[in-house]
């Protein structure tokens, strides 16, 4: 049940990070569109701010959890390395568990509720004079969240199982 359950995250993290890749190269081909459509013909897009942030806005918020999967997020291991694992085991998995998945599991909810209310009621941008639905930008933003906080469980959950193997590792 345990590593269907951290099986079914990883791949909702690998499945994000896929959409990350393509809003990067939605982003990578409308940077290249307004610097042709500026300097070369003249004419600047009203959009291209907008799909800018919007689009790097997605590359990290569905990239996080496939980032905390692969275990790649910036972290200080001067004084970790030094520690004992089933130690770091216990403060990773309690800190996974009983801080960052309740903090993002709410942040998940208040955008999965921001979206769906800027989807009932057809939101623009306002400040931009193209004026995009934000309604796919608030979903990306959601789901980004929600795969993160599925993430933050499988990887506390495995370190709280790896305290056994840990505690065998640091005896002489």
């Amino acid at each position: 049940m345990l590593n269907s359950f951290i099986r079914f995250a990883n791949g909702v993290s690998w499945c994000t990070f896929q959409l990350a890749s393509m809003a990067t190269v939605i982003l990578t081909a409308a940077m290249v569109y307004e610097v042709l459509a500026r300097y070369v013909f003249g004419a600047p897009t009203v959009w291209a701010f907008d799909i800018a942030y919007m689009a790097n806005g997605a590359v990290f918020l569905l990239g996080i959890a496939y980032v905390l999967r692969e275990d790649s997020h910036i972290r200080i291991d001067v004084l970790r390395n030094r520690l004992p694992a089933r130690f770091n085991h216990a403060v990773q998995g309690g800190l996974y568990l009983l801080i960052l998945a309740p903090f993002f599991g709410m942040l998940s909810w208040i955008a999965v509720s921001h979206t769906l209310r800027a989807w009932r009621s057809g939101e623009v941008e306002t400040v931009s004079p193209w004026a995009p639905l934000v309604w796919p930008f608030y979903l990306c933003i959601a789901i980004g969240l929600l795969a993160m906080t599925l993430q933050l469980v499988a990887e506390g959950l495995r370190a709280v199982c790896d305290l056994g193997s840990a505690a065998a590792k640091d005896r002489p």
